[in-house]
């Protein structure tokens, strides 16, 4: 859903879906509204009743007219308020999926700046600040507003001395509120900062659990942790204290009222130009006109804190991907070559990670890239599935530009698999077919008898419906692998990067992965990203990076047994032997 950046633009794009029950919810608040202006006429009637001593049953008749009325809007009130909270969680639950999808497509530059805790944050918590305001903030001003109307009408017609005073008063004491309506806005953004800031602390250390206790961090994170905390209590405080300008000033202004309302009561009454009756409605009244003004400031209120997180979600939004979706093209089935046209790349403008790579790949061909910690391999596979656009030079695909490409087709034709697989907390199914349903079961199992994963597939107490712990908790790594390969298999691409995909298992384990790889690469394309020697042996071809350069590239078999090859120099220091 596209929205619009300001108030009026996010109210139309997520309310327009809603609108029949938007104009429910207004026809419910109009229909409290008569109820409310009505049973006052009631009560000042049967007062009138009482101080005339008429006994009648015209009074067993009001009172019970009274109380059925009463029931009746109560009843309109619990209506009122569900179908405003549902207005108004359909709304932010809308928003927030489509600003989740938003970040999603934004490039790694982004998400490299900002960590994921404050990101949950921002999408849950800033968002949810926006309930109120989606399902109360236009309905419930208008309706208060009518309100507040109809009470002054009232007035109007008991006296016009007390249509204009109190008229005078409730007009100042909105103009007096309405000044004041920004002095939150400011604090309450600070607050949500911060808060955000907590949360990525937290995620961080909740994801380096191991590292804090191994290294007797303990103290440290707690003093981070109180930092932090203490940084939101702070910003909470100033908040609230500041929010409490508004909410202590209608205390003064009721106060006023009353006294407006007494005086002019008592010099009416004394005059013979009211009754005991009109005095009661008038005092009745004006408690009920304290409440839509107090309605319209608690509106204000959420109003302030909304706009705090609409600046917030409006930054969010705002964010754009350097990398433009090209107009796209067809790949080819099967096979896909790849080139890289003399590439460079830097993740800023100081250090360049790749400079001057040039290499090409015909369809079906194995790269075994190699290279130090640092040297740039990870980033050719990052070049590749576009999460970043080289510097200069080009990289083609089945022989066109990446750029001209439509990024999500750009992905489907790619598979990698890297040596931290994520697995999610859902069904088999779900893990490897990334929930994608339109893949029958049939072929997810197929994909698993293939990989060699019956015996674990046909233990599942639920086969495919079987929920994964978190975390992939419970398989063993080579497992996990084994799943991710499924996975390349159920989307069949053309090109597929394993990227230290076995660096992390022992020699015996990474056997038994052997005979899986070797049917994931057949009739692909493939690079494998590795700092084992063993596992390039199936290799066609061999690039060596080191500084970000190209070191050496060649055939494997050549470069074997060329005993001037830095290949060679490499076999013979790690004292490996790889067939030609």
């Amino acid at each position: 859903m596209q929205t619009g950046f300001s108030t009026s633009g996010l109210l139309m794009a997520y309310l327009r879906p809603q609108i029949r029950q938007v104009l429910l919810l207004l026809l419910l608040l109009l229909g409290g509204i008569g109820f409310e202006l009505f049973n006052p006429q009631l009560l000042g009637q049967f007062i009138q009743a009482l101080e005339n001593r008429d006994q009648s049953p015209f009074l067993y008749r009001t009172a019970l007219l009274f109380i059925g009325l009463a029931i009746l809007q109560q009843v309109i009130t619990v209506l009122a308020t569900y179908l405003s909270e549902r207005i108004g969680w359909n709304a932010t639950n809308a928003m927030r999926a489509d600003l989740t999808n938003h970040l999603l497509r934004l490039d790694l530059s982004f998400h490299k700046d900002h960590t994921p805790g404050e990101l949950i944050e921002r999408v849950d918590g800033d968002i949810t600040t926006l309930a109120d305001f989606f399902s109360q903030f236009v309905v419930h001003i208008f309706a208060n507003v009518l309100l507040l109307i109809g009470i002054l009408i009232v007035f109007w017609w008991i006296n016009w001395y007390i249509g204009i005073s109190l008229t005078g008063f409730a007009l100042l004491f909105l103009f007096c509120m309405y000044s004041m309506r920004h002095i939150t806005i400011k604090p309450w953004k600070v607050f949500r900062q911060v808060s955000a800031e907590l949360y990525g602390f937290l995620e961080e250390r909740f994801n380096g659990t191991e590292d804090i206790r191994s290294s007797g961090a303990h103290a440290y994170t707690l003093r981070q942790l109180y930092v932090h905390t203490r940084k939101r209590l702070q910003a909470a405080r100033k908040a609230r204290i500041i929010s409490a300008i508004p909410w202590s000033f209608p205390l003064l202004a009721g106060a006023c009222g009353q006294l407006i309302a007494i005086l002019l009561s008592a010099w009416l009454y004394s005059r013979g130009d009211m009754s005991l009756a009109t005095a009661f409605l008038i005092f009745f009244y004006l408690e009920l006109l304290l409440k839509p003004i107090q309605a319209i400031i608690n509106q204000l209120d959420t109003f302030q804190r909304a706009s705090a997180g609409i600046a917030r979600v409006r930054e969010l939004f705002q964010q754009r991907s350097v990398l433009e979706d090209g107009p796209g093209y067809a790949f080819p089935a099967g096979a896909l070559p790849v080139a890289f046209e003399d590439v460079s790349f830097g993740y800023n403008e100081d250090e360049k990670v790749l400079q001057h790579i040039s290499f090409h790949l015909q369809p079906g061909e194995i790269l075994g890239l190699l290279g130090r910690t640092g040297s740039g391999k990870t980033t050719i596979a990052r070049l590749l599935l576009r999460l970043y656009d080289p510097t200069t030079g080009n990289i083609r695909l089945a022989e066109h530009n990446l750029r001209e490409a439509r990024i999500a087709d750009l992905r489907k034709h790619i598979g990698i698999v890297t040596q931290d697989v994520q697995l999610f907390n859902a069904s088999v199914r779900d893990n490897l077919t990334f929930f994608d349903h339109s893949i029958d079961d049939e072929r997810i199992k197929e994909a698993i008898y293939e990989l060699g994963l019956r015996h674990w597939f046909e233990a599942l107490p639920e086969g495919l419906d079987t929920v994964l712990p978190p975390n992939g908790g419970g398989l063993s790594a080579g497992e996990a692998q084994l799943l991710a390969f499924a996975r390349i298999f159920l989307r069949d691409p053309g090109l597929v990067i394993l990227d230290e995909a076995s660096s992390r298992l022992d020699p015996v384990t990474e056997h038994l992965l052997e005979q899986a790889i070797e049917r994931l690469l057949r009739g692909r394309t493939a690079i494998i990203i590795a700092h084992r020697l063993r596992t390039i042996q199936r290799a066609d071809s061999i690039l060596i990076l080191e500084h970000g350069q190209i070191r050496e590239y060649g055939s494997r078999a050549l470069l074997t047994a060329d005993p001037s090859s830095h290949f060679t120099a490499l076999l013979q220091t790690a004292h490996e032997e790889v067939l030609a």
